[in-house]
This record gives C-alpha cells, sequence and structure tokens, in this order.
C-alpha cells in the first residue's frame, strides 16, 4: 500500500530533508573541488564566510527535516536518505571544509552554477506560486517534477558545454558575414536602445526557429519532448531536448553576434530572458493585461502548452507578443486558461530523462497532430 503524501505524512519534510542534504553535499564537493565543479567566472565573487554560514543552516535544516520524516513516517527510507546525505557532508568537512586544489579555467562542470539557480528560482517562484497560484490545488512536487528537475540539473551542470554549443556555430560559421564598422557603430548605442534590439532580433529568430520545430516532422520529434510536460510551473520549461536547446538558441544567437551589441546589455538580455522564461511557465494567475499584445506572459505562454484543440501551434514568441499578431499565430481568449496542458492528439512520450533523450532517435513519425 502506499504512503500518503499529504501535509504531516513526513513525505513532505523527508522530501525537504533530501533536497536539502543533495543542496549541501553539492556545497561540500564545490569546496573540494573547486577546479573541476564551479565556474571560474564566479569563484571571485563568492563572499566565503557568509557561504559558509548558509552551507551549515542548509545542513541543519537537512538533518532536521530528515528526522521528522524518519518520526512521521512508516516507511524510514526517505527521512533517511536526508540524514545520511547529511552526515556524508558532514564528514567530509561541513561547513568548515577547506577549499582544495589550485584552480585554472579548463573544463569543468557548474554544479555551483546549479545550486545557485535551484536555491534562487526556488526562493523566488516557490512562494510566488504558493500566494497567485493559477491552480492551487497543484502541489510543490506534483507529478513529474522529478524528470524536470533532471532537465534543469544537466542544463546547469553542462553550461559549459551548451554555451560552447549556443556560441561557438555562430563565431565559426558566421564570422565572414560580421563587419567591425557596423559592430562599433551598434555598440556605441545606448545600453537601453541596444536591450531592446536585441530582444527584437533574438525573439524574432527564436519565433521563427520555434514555428520551425512545429512544423517540421524531424524537427518537432525534439521539440514535442518539451510540450510533453502535463503541469506548468517553474520548473516545467526546463524541460528541453539538448538538440532542442542547441538548434534554438545557437539560430538565435547569430544575428546578436553579427550585429557586435556591448557586453552590458547582451548580459542584461541574459538575465531578463533566464528569468521571464522561467516566469511565462509558472503556476501564476496573473494576466498582465497592461502588456497584452506586447510581453509574454503566463497566460499567453500557457496557451502555447495548451492541449485544447483550438489552441495548437500558436504564441511562438518567447517575448514579444506583437510577433504573433504580426503573423497570425496569437490566441489569447481574454479571462480563460487552457483546460489541459501537454501533447494534443493523444501523443505520449515516456517517462523520465534518460529516456526522453533517446526518443527522438527512435520515434519514426512524430508529426505533430491538429
Amino acid at each position: 500500500m502506499t504512503e500518503s503524501t499529504r501535509f504531516g505524512s513526513g513525505w513532505i519534510s523527508g522530501t525537504l530533508g533530501v533536497v536539502l542534504g543533495t543542496i549541501g553535499l553539492g556545497a561540500v564537493l564545490c569546496f573540494h573541488f573547486p577546479n573541476l565543479l564551479t565556474m571560474p567566472e564566479l569563484r571571485g565573487l563568492y563572499p566565503v564566510p557568509y557561504v559558509r554560514a548558509l552551507l551549515h543552516l542548509v545542513l541543519v535544516s537537512a538533518f532536521l527535516s530528515g528526522l521528522l520524516s524518519v518520526l512521521l513516517r512508516r516507511s524510514k527510507r526517505l527521512g533517511s536518505a536526508g540524514i545520511a546525505l547529511t552526515l556524508v557532508a558532514a564528514l567530509l568537512g561541513g561547513s568548515r571544509v577547506p577549499i582544495d586544489g589550485e584552480l585554472g579555467d579548463g573544463p569543468f562542470l557548474g554544479l555551483d552554477w546549479f545550486l545557485l539557480n535551484l536555491i534562487a528560482y526556488s526562493a523566488a517562484f516557490i512562494p510566488l506560486e504558493r500566494l497567485f497560484a493559477r491552480l492551487p490545488d497543484q502541489p510543490i512536487f506534483r507529478r513529474s517534477w522529478r524528470t524536470d528537475l533532471s532537465y534543469f540539473f544537466v542544463s546547469t551542470l553542462f553550461v559549459q558545454v551548451t554555451t560552447l554549443l549556443t556560441l561557438q556555430p555562430a563565431m565559426i560559421l558566421f564570422s565572414w558575414a560580421s563587419h567591425p564598422g557596423v559592430q562599433a557603430w551598434i555598440a556605441a548605442q545606448p545600453s537601453l536602445l541596444q536591450f531592446v534590439a536585441i530582444l527584437f532580433v533574438a525573439d524574432l529568430t527564436q519565433y521563427w526557429v520555434h514555428r520551425a520545430f512545429h512544423r517540421v516532422p524531424w524537427l518537432w520529434r525534439f521539440h514535442r519532448i518539451h510540450h510533453s510536460a502535463e503541469s506548468m510551473d517553474w520548473l516545467a520549461g526546463s524541460r528541453l531536448h539538448l538538440v532542442d536547446i542547441a538548434v534554438t538558441r545557437g539560430l538565435s544567437y547569430v544575428p546578436i553576434y553579427l550585429l557586435g551589441f556591448a557586453e552590458a546589455p547582451l548580459f542584461a538580455y541574459v538575465v531578463f530572458v533566464s528569468i521571464q522564461a522561467t516566469f511565462i511557465h509558472a503556476n501564476l494567475r496573473f494576466e498582465l493585461r497592461a502588456l497584452r499584445g506586447l510581453l509574454a506572459t503566463p497566460q499567453f505562454h500557457h496557451w502555447h502548452h495548451a492541449a485544447d484543440a483550438d489552441a495548437v501551434d500558436v504564441n511562438f514568441a518567447v517575448h514579444l507578443q506583437v510577433l504573433d499578431r504580426i503573423f497570425g499565430t496569437f490566441h489569447l481568449p481574454k479571462g480563460r486558461w487552457p483546460g489541459a496542458y501537454g501533447l494534443a492528439g493523444g501523443e505520449r512520450v515516456p517517462a523520465g530523462y534518460l529516456p526522453q533523450l533517446f526518443e527522438p532517435f527512435r520515434v519514426k513519425d512524430a508529426v505533430r497532430k491538429e
């Protein structure tokens, strides 16, 4: 018989203990192997004393959460796992762990980037989704959350690989098309103007790439993975196949590279798109009617993920709703939200990260069903 996951059953505290224990152990490993597990760009920015204090708090919370689960729950596995992760982290040094090894700029895994993103997005979006939920009954640990967390983990852990897949094709294949004079003139423009221009050219490119992923059968094989999510929240947007990420981001970067925008507005765009991409997938009831027809909102993008028959292949823009208005794919019924999310027409993909990673290479005819 399956044990309850309701409040008071020990499941929530046990899961919290495992999550916090994993974060704590990951942070300790980053101290032990900083050259391998941390981003070179971030190493000099960490306020180490405050990081150690936060790490101590995380480990104590993980242990107490695991202990509470053991006391409340008939099965002790979940709580014991949280306690075990905490004890391993403590044995490896805990919050007093020394920083080991010499630092270099070679290949790395962004474990610190994963932990930072997980903490920041969880702290920001989980309270928002509890206070302003579009679907209040949808739990934090909803169905398939482990699959989406796996996507989140892989995309942040292998940030060096995904960055190379995004930047290198444009630099190698399109360097002949860049013009230093044009790039210098664009880089000299006001930063706000450059930011708006980046937003427009990136989303114009993304719009057509995104639309192609829906209309070209062999591309849809990869993109259908993203649309297989049947629950929308801050984590659902992470469900993207690596081929989808490489092609979409790689092509979207081409005009940005060719035009030569300055570093500050480009960085501002990267921060904006990271937050907005999470925001528009979130379980939030904000309609933001003042932005109707302008910027993408949760309601706008939720219709893109709708399983409703009248909402297939709509709202392709990631940032600017106006592009869908121009190209005839705008769909935003006033006061209405989708009845269900996921793949329309009865399509299905297997559960789990690894099965979904290989699924597009097995499917022979994953055609978008109308």
